[in-house]
């Protein structure tokens, strides 16, 4: 068995929250993967036992440079709404993990690479390393945009290692040379799927048609209203990144991610 190898560079911050300051870990790790190959990941923690990890996949090409950025820039207001939430998403019972792009597709991963053997392999490396850090702990592939491409294709791959996958703003029409979740085949994937989606997504590659298609047969968080976008459509700034509607998408995400009760209508 291939030795997994995380350097972890702890970032401890103390970040001020209603009704007390919460204590948030942030951890950069480079996970060694296949042969020679290094998956950067961002791991922020608010409690040393989680119930569950959410696998964050952000959309877009996927890269966070996370080896050449401050945290702070990272987790910035202005980017990929996972990226950009993933301190709303935390709780001590749950915990999650931005990845970022690997060491041999630093500048971008293409849908060939994100549907490839070799990324599922990246995932599963991380994946391994979690199970061994949070004995017990649920992971959870929550992907939003074409890192639902991401998402999709790796439970597939890793069937019941998965305890679930969310996917937010699905690319289910091929776009170029990226194919996104148009050959997927839902029906044959055995993990447990969520789908987020916001009525009046914008992006042509993103029709909510398709979403209310698959809702007789999983799960579906339908988000409605929006407030004046300060992007392109398919961008994060706009109805298709839940600009203005974060806090409740997380909130109904964080909710069947950890088993509780969650809206699947958010006004």
């Amino acid at each position: 068995m291939r030795r997994l190898l995380f350097l972890p560079i702890l970032i401890a911050a103390s970040l001020g929250a209603a009704p007390g300051p919460r204590a948030i870990q942030r951890e950069l790790l480079k996970v060694s993967t296949r042969p020679g190959i290094i998956q950067p990941v961002l791991l922020l923690t608010e409690g040393a036992t989680p119930k569950a990890v959410a696998i964050m996949f952000p959309g877009g090409s996927g890269r966070q440079s996370l080896l050449r950025r401050p945290v702070e820039v990272v987790l910035g207001p202005r980017g990929n709404f996972l990226v950009r939430s993933a301190e709303q998403f935390l709780t001590p019972d749950l915990a999650v993990l931005i990845l970022d792009c690997p060491s041999d597709n630093a500048e971008g991963m293409n849908d060939a690479f994100r549907i490839s053997d070799e990324h599922a392999a990246d995932v599963r490396a991380v994946l391994a390393m979690l199970r061994a850090r949070f004995k017990g702990v649920k992971v959870h592939l929550v992907g939003t945009s074409r890192g639902t491409v991401s998402a999709a294709y790796a439970a597939q791959e890793l069937g019941s290692a998965v305890d679930g996958v969310v996917l937010s703003s699905s690319v289910f029409r091929a776009s170029g040379s990226n194919l996104g979740l148009s050959l997927f085949k839902f029906e044959r994937l055995k993990t447990p799927l969520l789908l987020v989606h916001h009525a009046e997504d914008g992006c042509p590659s993103c029709p909510f048609g398709q979403a209310l298609k698959l809702a007789d047969k999983v799960p579906l968080i339908t988000v409605r209203g929006s407030i004046e976008p300060e992007s392109g459509p398919c961008d994060p700034l706009a109805n298709h990144g839940f600009f203005g509607r974060e806090a409740a998408v997380v909130q109904a995400i964080r909710g069947w991610i950890l088993g509780l009760p969650f809206e699947r209508e958010i006004p």
